[in-house]
């Protein structure tokens, strides 16, 4: 199985989880989509940190592009889009958010 970082984390992986690796995860999650050369998702960087950083949970992040798998499994259009999993399922998505507020909605759902 494998270990995602716990907290924010900096950097999109180019070696994304496969579907059935997001489906066996255990409690909450975020998987975030995007790429480091993406002007909006280098703009909610600071917004998606301090939001997620106090909550202590995994956050994968993942490089996404045409064709990629993991991004079409999840229908993603838009970067960066930020998604909240409980035991592997969607919960609820925020799509470019620009800042904390935007993701209090996925910050509410983990703490009550």
């Amino acid at each position: 199985m494998n270990v995602y970082p716990i907290g924010f984390n900096p950097t999109y992986s180019e070696s994304n989880p496969s579907v059935e690796d997001i489906s066996s995860l255990s409690g909450y999650a975020f998987l975030e989509f995007g790429a480091p050369w993406c002007g909006h998702c280098v703009a909610a960087a600071s917004a998606i940190e301090h939001a997620l950083t106090p909550l202590q949970l995994p956050h994968i992040k993942a490089y996404d592009g045409k064709g990629l798998p993991l991004g079409r499994a999840y229908k993603i259009k838009l970067w960066p889009t930020l998604i909240l999993l409980k035991d592997g399922i969607e919960l609820a998505r925020v799509i470019r958010p620009t800042s904390v507020t935007d993701i209090s909605e996925l910050q509410q759902l983990v703490t009550t």
